[in-house]
């Protein structure tokens, strides 16, 4: 079923819309891929803050045209599914998650930036901690130099405490062996 002219402007400026949002563009092929499996790999990707379209590539290349995604418009052939993530590594995580189990599915490539990325650059992306992990990674960095110094602190507290009591208690001591 093809879409009239109106429809294919509606298509047009929603996927513009996304991708001048979004950060990250995974493009896979999903030749062989069942219901059931597309409508798992759509919930992941909703939740995690990826929209994936279905489009006609003659679309996608008119919808990428004039943005940072425009760099792999030479590459949307085939039937592919669009991943767009405003987090820099959404997209690329749940393409590359679900590829994993699911070999139907095929990582084609994608761009972050405006720069191209291969398959292997889709998969180190992939790799990278997300924005959560990152900030707990960075805070706990942040806080271990100041929770070493506290304990250091807490401990010659203790030594002196103990030190102090140590000549008290010598001092009781010898008069009562006088």
């Amino acid at each position: 079923m093809s879409l009239n002219r109106s429809e294919k402007e509606a298509v047009i400026s929603d996927v513009t819309g996304l991708a001048a949002k979004a950060q990250t563009l995974v493009m896979a092929e999903y030749r062989g891929i069942t219901v059931a499996d597309m409508t798992r790999l759509r919930t992941t990707a909703r939740n995690s803050g990826v929209t994936l379209s279905v489009l006609k590539n003659t679309l996608a290349r008119r919808a990428v045209a004039g943005s940072a995604f425009d760099v792999v418009s030479d590459q949307m052939t085939g039937p592919l599914i669009y991943s767009f993530s405003v987090d820099a590594v959404a997209a690329a995580k749940v393409v590359a998650e679900f590829a994993k189990t699911n070999d139907k599915l095929v990582i084609r490539g994608g761009a972050y930036g405006g720069k191209v990325l291969d398959i292997n650059g889709v998969k180190q992306l992939a790799s990278i901690p997300s924005k959560e992990v990152l900030l707990s990674q960075l805070l706990g960095l942040m806080q271990s130099p100041i929770s070493r110094t506290a304990r250091v602190l807490a401990a010659l507290a203790e030594q002196r405490s103990q030190g102090a009591a140590a000549p008290a208690e010598q001092a009781s001591a010898e008069p009562a062996a006088a």
